[in-house]
């Protein structure tokens, strides 16, 4: 039966099945030593888009390479992240613990730019496996997208809290989060983003083609290497209508 042939759905099933329980123990493993989780969504993301699009290769060799190849940016992007969730953290425990009396405007206004932050938070790290800036720019970037794709941002911040919840329910589903939990998230995310994605990628191919610029904003062009090992950038200014 053509089912269970080789290439047949079923074989098919599995071996993408195998793929994500790789890819999701790489993850959870390098995000151990916690200063690296940056650096490990973003290799997350960038092997997950890889999938969506069909373009995967090796999923430890990709994961790696972008592992290194991002690693201080994201490092900074997730101690940043880090330093912000804990100043409304404390905002929220003067205002709530200790009985601060705040204005419901103030307050409001505390829940909100959370609410942004989230987003954004949940945004950067796809944006940092796929394009090249600095990280005022992805940044910005992750928050334009996030503002701009508002539902699907709300439902890859679903997708992430529901392995929380799943262990928060019985810690004896863990094992499945461990080998599921952040890599189908993951790839579920990057078929919500991919589509915005690629329309960022063409307007910045039509606006900057392959032309050498003094502009350090990159986009990432995983194809053929140049002759010197060098992989061919193209140059691009903002997030761009998404439309």
């Amino acid at each position: 039966m053509k089912f269970f042939d080789y290439d047949g759905p079923l074989i098919r099933f599995l071996n993408r099945m195998a793929d994500l329980m790789w890819l999701n123990i790489l993850a959870m493993l390098c995000c151990i030593p916690i200063v690296t989780i940056g650096a490990s969504f973003t290799a997350l993301h960038y092997v997950a888009l890889k999938i969506v699009r069909d373009e995967e290769g090796y999923i430890t060799r990709g994961f790696f390479k972008s592992f290194r190849q991002n690693f201080f940016q994201s490092t900074v992007l997730w101690v940043i992240l880090l330093m912000v969730f804990a100043a409304l953290g404390m905002d929220y425990y003067l205002i709530v613990r200790q009985g601060m009396e705040v204005g419901s405007v103030h307050r409001s206004l505390i829940v909100a730019l959370g609410v942004l932050i989230l987003f954004t938070a949940v945004m950067v790290f796809p944006m940092q496996a796929r394009f090249s800036n600095p990280i005022r720019v992805t940044i910005k970037n992750a928050f334009i997208v996030a503002v701009l794709q508002f539902p699907k941002t709300f439902l890859m911040l679903l997708l992430l809290a529901v392995p929380v919840v799943v262990c928060l329910l019985s810690w004896r589903l863990f094992p499945l989060v461990f080998l599921f939990g952040l890599s189908v998230p993951a790839v579920l995310s990057a078929m919500l983003y991919n589509k915005s994605f690629l329309r960022m990628e063409a307007q910045f191919m039509e606006a900057n083609p392959q032309e050498e610029t003094e502009d350090p904003d990159r986009i990432f062009r995983d194809g053929p290497e140049e002759p010197d090992g060098t992989i061919p950038e193209a140059q691009h200014d903002t997030a761009g209508r998404l439309g």
